[in-house]
């Protein structure tokens, strides 16, 4: 009989990734409706120190696969491990982080577990009554929100887009079980053999963790327009991101791309210029600490969840910002 829920914990040169944390979280939630528990699976080399933090996060027991042949990860090395896990155990869910390392991981694992698997997911609960997991997504280019349900295989699978659900408090006093399992690899079951890491070849920034997002969409009217947004966002000490159409019309890279079809981001402050705040757009934003809408649209839908609302062009509104922000700093370097 399937039982427990358990999160892929993903960890990058022995450093636990944010969205295995963010998977805790909501684990736990769900965990607790099926009177459930919750595991951590953490795979790679010399990571056991990783295993209080899960706990801390809400991991009732850490399940720890340590070998040297996992310390840098592989598709074949990684899923080897975990599906000699699961087959083990039967998990009755299994939840992974929609990281590149997740998007590549999760369906192998699924496959070679004989389950479905729903991705990119934005939304988890639990039904009431047939206790299945209900698995919600992006459809039809994130036009339609789809709740799609595994009733007839376990486990029930589904990888989760990096800052949909929050990070929970740490808590240092709950206790939990690590167990470290040894499984049978070698160098023989790992197909492709890693010459070198280059870890970027251009600047990478991941909007996801960033504090302060100046967002721009059609209402920037050119690239250019993204200049006077990034001076706006480096004043703040944030970064700069963009709605669907501004990625669509080449103002910015796809990899900045806030929405239903982007990322899914929770700063501290948010501010979204020329934007209108279509439905797919607000999905990708809406949890932010403190949103600006600065549009000439008093109307449009962003405004009516922003906690400060600017109706005005963003070539006026923004160079003022700018402005006063300076000025600001200016004045407390004299003091």
């Amino acid at each position: 009989m399937s039982k427990g829920v358990w999160v892929i914990a993903e960890q990058r040169d022995g450093i636990l990734q944010k969205v295995s944390l963010e998977l805790l979280g909501k684990a736990r939630e769900i965990a607790n409706k099926l009177n459930d528990e919750v595991t951590a699976v953490l795979c790679g080399y010399k990571i056991q120190n990783l295993s209080k933090i899960l706990i801390y996060h809400g991991a009732d027991k850490v399940i720890v696969i340590d070998n040297e042949l996992l310390k840098n990860y592989t598709t074949d090395g990684y899923t080897k491990a975990i599906c000699e896990i699961a087959l083990q155990r039967q998990p009755e869910i299994i939840f992974i982080g929609a990281t590149n390392i997740g998007r590549d991981l999760g369906p192998r694992v699924a496959a070679r577990l004989r389950t479905g698997l729903t991705a990119d997911c934005t939304g988890l609960d639990i039904d009431d009554e047939t206790k299945n997991l209900l698995m919600t997504r992006p459809a039809f280019g994130g036009n339609i929100m789809a709740t799609i349900e595994c009733p007839n295989n376990r486990p029930q699978m589904s990888t989760v887009r990096p800052g949909v659900f929050s990070v929970p408090c740490a808590d240092e006093n709950r206790k939990g079980v690590i167990e470290k399992v040894d499984i049978k690899i070698s160098e023989d079951d790992i197909r492709v053999k890693i010459l070198e890491i280059v870890k970027s070849l251009k600047e990478k920034i991941d909007i996801t963790e960033a504090d302060v997002i100046v967002s721009g969409g059609r209402g920037v009217g050119n690239k250019e327009g993204f200049k006077m947004l990034k001076e706006l966002a480096d004043e703040l000490g944030g970064i700069v991101a963009g709605s669907r159409a501004a990625v669509d019309s080449g103002w910015i890279d796809k990899d900045r791309q806030v929405g239903q079809t982007g990322k899914t981001v929770r700063p501290k402050l948010y501010i979204a210029c020329g934007i209108s705040g279509a439905i797919q757009h607000l999905a990708g934003m809406q949890e932010s600490e403190y949103i600006v809408a600065i549009n000439k649209n008093s109307d449009a839908p962003i405004m009516a969840i922003a906690d400060l609302a600017i109706v005005g062009d963003i070539y006026k509104v923004v160079p003022e910002i700018i402005k006063e922000l300076k000025a600001y700093k200016l004045s407390c370097e004299v003091k």
